[in-house]
């Protein structure tokens, strides 16, 4: 079968690989229709050592059901479902508490997209996909809800949503601040208004991702980062940069919840801890659990009230994907 694949540092190509089989009664085997980059993916073809190539690319998709496991009877052959890009059983101990980032039957960071660096399991730009403990893994597509609408929703959608609406639940009188400089950013914003956020501040260095935050009724502010904005009782740091790290830290009001996305590779990096402690703050870092989130996601936007595709920057047809992959500007989603 065909995959896109990143074979070296800035180099992406079609090859044949072998197409996956089921491997267990619990398996299903999907055709993704719809891929959507993630913020990550840019960066990760020009090389991160830590996902050496060659592996398939691609981890937020929507595919439709082609085959499945004796086990599987949640999912029926030609259903369309969202696939979490992480993988986690949900069964064990921490998956049924919510942690399936964590899942303790994979081992760590097991992921589909990332190669050896995710555990070896395979990409979405391919043309079948097996995808384990289906009957707990997969979500089927809402009707009339557009698959690249939503492609996103498999990782970065989700990752924005957890930045506020645990904190939201319930309350529409909370104030919340972002600090963005990725799509995630400007999911959280949208996620925010959508479940009655008070007031919304998006701070950005980027003009055009203003704009998008401005039309769901952020109110926006141009960067560079200053040393403190708010107080807000949500901050969410939406980058990986120090200094919007420590800003967002800084703007959290007294008792409030600072949520921080952004992956530091440095594990010395320096933290306002006293700053911290001396307004009760709760301080939220780590990969987000997407499978936990997405039903409710999936039925605000089949409701009409979250729309992740206006953040999409462009859309490509299937057999394009290749150069649009090599020179990634912003959200792309690529359609079969």
């Amino acid at each position: 079968m065909r995959a896109l694949q990143y074979v070296a540092a800035g180099r992406v190509e079609w090859d044949d690989i072998p197409p996956p089989t089921l491997a267990s009664d619990g398996d299903v085997i999907v055709e993704p229709v719809a891929v959507a980059s993630c913020d990550l993916d840019a960066a990760l073809v020009t090389g991160l050592p830590m996902f050496p190539p060659p592996f398939t690319l691609g981890h937020e998709f929507v595919a439709r059901v082609v085959d499945l496991g004796d086990d599987v009877e949640q999912v029926r052959e030609g259903d369309l479902v969202v696939v979490p890009f992480q993988i986690s059983c949900g069964a064990c101990r921490r998956c049924t508490s919510g942690i399936t980032a964590n899942c303790e039957r994979v081992p760590r960071r097991s992921m589909f997209g990332f190669g050896a660096g995710g555990g070896s399991w395979d990409g979405a730009m391919a043309d079948r996909v097996r995808v384990p403990f289906a009957a707990r893994m997969l979500v089927r597509l809402p009707a009339g809800v557009s698959p690249a609408a939503v492609a996103s929703v498999s990782d970065n959608v989700a990752d924005g949503w957890r930045t506020v609406a645990p904190h939201l639940a319930g309350r529409t009188d909370r104030s919340v601040l972002i600090l963005s400089a990725s799509t995630i950013g400007l999911y959280a914003a949208d996620a925010a208004a959508a479940l009655g956020a008070e007031r919304v501040t998006y701070v950005d260095p980027d003009a055009h991702r203003r704009e998008l935050a401005a039309s769901v009724g952020a109110d926006v502010i141009e960067g560079p980062w200053q040393r403190h904005y708010g107080p807000a009782d949500i901050t969410v740091n939406a980058t990986a940069e120090t200094d919007a790290l420590h800003a967002a830290v800084r703007s959290t009001a007294p008792g409030g919840v600072c949520t921080s996305v952004g992956i530091y590779w440095d594990d010395a990096l320096p933290m306002p801890m006293l700053s911290m402690y001396g307004i009760s703050l709760t301080f939220v870092t780590g990969r987000a659990n997407v499978r936990v989130a997405i039903p409710e996601i999936l039925e605000l936007v089949a409701a009409g009230r979250l729309h992740p595709e206006q953040f999409t920057a462009l859309t490509v047809p299937w057999d394009d994907a290749q150069p649009a992959w090599a020179n990634l500007r912003g959200k792309t989603v690529f359609v079969r």
